[in-house]
């Protein structure tokens, strides 16, 4: 038997940024987003000895190790090689299995593919080993891994929107640790998800970027307690939660106009999270239909999202691609991390 597993990519609205600590821990965080149809992908075929095949299908890397040797962190697989040594996934398991990997996306979109690609590893061995893990477990161990055994700076969000699935707006309560995060599933008809679809576009930057860097110089800011970025912080958790209310509803023209301002508040908070390609796309799109946007994730390159008038997006796609931009179709997606089985 093969176990196969998906986890959605997610595009965050706003709040990015207020769920990483120490701010979180200080003030707590909202962040309002949704999943959409591109995944980060995994299989896992059980050996009948003690060797660990892994596969790259994507940067076209196989590397091999044994159960009885110690994998170190070398900047190769790293995120496979730290879901395969937790202890909490591994409980007594003896044999090995091949490791088959890809994603929609590339690392540095700001879709939350790393993250992603984590909770789809999990997904793998919870199902090898029959552990009955929650939505909230499986989020948990991904941030854990990523955060504490790798030490990779970042937020909480992707975890939870790949674990969880949907349109969620997810509160990051204050204290260190987990234990005081709500994942809130929001309620939406179908008629406004149709909408929002048809008048959302997403459009590749052409360029990724390293996030660990933005979030650095996001940490020191409010560390230091500058007052632009805390009056920023605490401006965009409260178009968070308008933006939420703008979606349930049904207020659309609304939330394109609130996406615009969470967008002038996410700039305050690092000057490396936008950049003037980013700010040529953007004010393009603005001067030919669009009413608010933002790029996704950290910033400095990805992906851009924006809303636009019915009757303009197919005008702020065409400017888009005259710069360079790569306009992405996608619907979204209401499901979390899936796992099956198939037959080799």
């Amino acid at each position: 038997m093969i176990i196969r597993s998906k986890a959605p990519l997610r595009i965050s609205f706003s709040g990015g940024g207020t769920e990483v600590s120490p701010y979180k821990d200080e003030y707590g965080g909202v962040v309002l987003s949704a999943t959409i149809d591109k995944y980060a992908y995994g299989s896992l075929r059980a050996r009948d000895d003690r060797q660990i095949a892994v596969t790259s299908l994507d940067y076209d890397i196989v590397a091999k190790y044994n159960l009885d040797e110690e994998m170190t962190y070398d900047g190769e697989l790293d995120l496979v090689k730290a879901v395969i040594k937790n202890k909490n996934l591994n409980k007594g398991f003896e044999k090995g299995y091949d490791v088959f990997i890809h994603s929609d996306a590339p690392p540095g979109s700001g879709l939350g593919s790393s993250s992603t690609m984590v909770v789809a590893l999990i997904g793998l061995l919870k199902h090898l080993q029959r552990l009955p893990l929650t939505n909230y477990e499986i989020a948990n161990l991904a941030y854990y891994i990523e955060r504490e055994d790798l030490g990779i700076k970042g937020g909480m969000q992707d975890q939870y929107a790949a674990a969880f699935g949907g349109f969620n707006f997810i509160e990051f309560g204050r204290g260190p640790g987990l234990s005081n995060v709500v994942v809130n599933p929001l309620r939406i008809e179908t008629s406004v998800i149709n909408e929002l679809e048809y008048r959302l576009l997403l459009c590749y930057t052409g360029r990724t970027r390293l996030s660990a860097n933005i979030i650095s110089s996001q940490v020191e800011s409010y560390t230091k307690k500058e007052a632009e970025v805390m009056d920023a912080m605490e401006e965009l958790k409260k178009i968070t939660i308008e933006l939420k209310n703008a979606l349930l509803q049904a207020r659309l023209d609304d939330f394109g106009r609130l996406l615009h301002e969470a967008w002038i508040n996410k700039k305050k908070m690092a000057r490396q999270i936008t950049n003037t390609t980013i700010d040529a796309l953007y004010e393009t799109a603005r001067q030919h239909g669009a009413l608010g946007g933002k790029i996704l994730g950290a910033g400095g390159g990805g992906y851009l999202l924006l809303y636009c008038e019915f009757d303009k997006k197919h005008i702020v796609a065409e400017e888009l691609e005259k710069l360079g931009g790569q306009v992405v179709e996608f619907t979204f997606d209401h499901h979390g991390l899936q796992t099956w089985e198939v037959r080799d």
